[in-house]
């Protein structure tokens, strides 16, 4: 990885401008598209050296998940190749911080800020499940928000699409002790529910501007989530909100809410958001269409394009 560096091109087209992301898994770069002259970021996989091969498949399936996926608010994949060695991932530039940056920055976001960002991320989990690809690592670092408050969600380094065996060594708990779900912790397959988890800890972080489970140790983090209640949000808190941030970490996944659109439908997003997300649930890549699951037929239900024709105002 030390051959990295700005100017370095990778495949003959991707020219490294300046790094900015680090991980465990990998390193992201800006960079220039020398074919379509364009800003993108560049990941390239930095492998543990006893476990290179696992981790290049992971980051091949990243590949292919992220690409199976066109909606707003999950960051475009565009390419992805291997030079001389080294694996990288091209997708778009998003021009924004991430959501732990943010908070950092700011402490407790209001409400309303709160509602909109986990609503986007729930219309992008609604598109990941339905293609059933769960991401599995749901939390503030792989949330982007762009100065005009649009949402992406990116890194689906450890997604896993559900009809496949995926590269989870016996005994593997994959995932951010601070964000896990307690199905993960006691090693049983991540769902969409596990998601939906996930994202109500980082709503209860982004309310309360600490996180619910931190209990200094990775491995005492991760069991908070089994044995302990999330604590108390602030009193300022508005009700449905706290509502739903509390259905979302129930400990059992039956009783959080059913999938991602219902959340989306809960936190207040507008029709049009929701048409938006019926329409990225109905359409695939290549043209074809697939019918919605009655479970989220039934949380868009009656929001089609014809209603809004009638109403050229559109909803109230």
């Amino acid at each position: 990885m030390n051959r990295l560096h700005e100017g370095f091109v990778l495949g003959g087209r991707y020219r490294l401008e300046s790094r900015i992301a680090s991980g465990g898994m990998a390193d992201v770069w800006s960079a220039t598209d020398d074919v379509l002259q364009r800003t993108v970021a560049v990941k390239i996989m930095r492998p543990d050296a006893g476990h290179e091969e696992l981790f290049a498949r992971r980051f091949r399936d990243e590949a292919v998940n992220a690409a199976g996926l066109n909606h707003t608010n999950i960051a475009t994949v565009f390419d992805y190749g291997e030079d001389d060695g080294l694996a990288f991932l091209v997708m778009e530039h998003v021009e924004g911080r991430t959501l732990s940056a943010l908070m950092a920055e700011r402490g407790p976001l209001p409400a309303s800020e709160v509602r909109s960002i986990l609503g986007q991320a729930a219309l992008a989990l609604g598109v990941a499940h339905h293609h059933r690809v769960v991401h599995r690592d749901i939390k503030p670092p792989n949330i982007l928000v762009r100065e005009d408050g649009l949402v992406k969600l990116t890194d689906f380094g450890i997604a896993r699409a559900l009809d496949a065996s995926g590269h989870t060594k016996h005994g593997e708990m994959l995932g951010t002790p601070n964000y896990i779900s307690p199905e993960q912790v006691r090693g049983e397959p991540a769902t969409g529910s596990s998601d939906l988890y996930a994202l109500g800890v980082v709503g209860h972080e982004m309310l309360s501007g600490h996180r619910p489970f931190d209990r200094g140790t990775p491995i005492a983090t991760a069991y908070s989530h089994l044995n302990e209640p999330p604590p108390p949000l602030p009193d300022d808190v508005p009700e449905d909100l706290a509502s739903l941030i509390q259905d979302c970490l129930e400990k059992d996944p039956e009783n959080r809410p059913p999938n991602a659109a219902a959340v989306a439908v809960r936190l207040g997003l507008g029709d049009h958001d929701l048409i938006g997300l019926a329409l990225g649930l109905a359409t695939a890549l290549n043209g074809q269409t697939d019918e919605l699951p009655a479970d989220l037929t039934a949380a868009v239900d009656e929001l089609t394009p014809t209603r809004f024709m009638a109403d050229p105002a559109g909803p109230a």
